[in-house]
């Protein structure tokens, strides 16, 4: 009885953040709300919720709880902006590009991200994949060239600092098109 109690003051929890949070959330948030419990009992308790549907894992350490009202669509810059809340990042190369129409082919289900932090490709699910790329630029270099997009919750560079970064990390320029380059810069 105990446990199923637990499962179900859990569930409530799980209800308020995902009303609050746009549905993804680290583990030391949820166990936050449930310091109650040990470190193993609360890894128990998670198991179970993932178990029933109740919440599902995007990637190491993060987790949503599923709602059709969710946007898959943003969820990877979500998940990348709560990965590295502590570093500098922005959404560029590819990606930028991509939404701007200056390559040719789309990147399904990938996003590419500059960071302070070091470089890695995070494998979110059926959602897809976070390239992270380290960049030791500083904020204060490319502010000029950065938006804040409010619904990735992230930086977003413009068109010629996203070249800029694909020439810099070496990236394929095959798919550029060419006309569009000269215009963006």
């Amino acid at each position: 009885m105990h446990t199923l109690n637990t499962l179900k003051i859990f569930t409530q929890v799980l209800a308020s953040f995902a009303e609050s949070r746009n549905n993804i959330f680290s583990l030391s948030d949820l166990h936050g709300a449930m310091p109650q419990h040990n470190r193993n009992a609360f890894k128990v308790l998670v198991n179970r919720a993932e178990k029933q549907g109740l919440l599902e894992r995007v990637c190491r350490g993060l987790y949503i709880v599923p709602d059709k009202r969710s946007e898959d669509g943003l969820l990877l810059y979500h998940a990348a902006s709560r990965l590295r809340a502590d570093q500098f990042n922005y959404i560029s190369l590819e990606s930028v590009l991509c939404d701007a129409g200056v390559i040719s082919q789309v990147p399904l289900n990938w996003i590419t991200v500059m960071t302070s932090g070091r470089s890695h490709i995070i494998r979110c699910q059926r959602w897809g994949s976070i390239e992270f790329i380290h960049t030791r630029k500083k904020a204060d270099d490319v502010a000029g060239q950065l938006t804040y997009d409010s619904r990735c919750h992230m930086w977003r560079a413009s068109v010629a600092l996203a070249l800029k970064d694909m020439k810099a990390t070496k990236r394929s320029m095959d798919l550029v098109n060419i006309g569009m380059n000269d215009e963006s810069i």
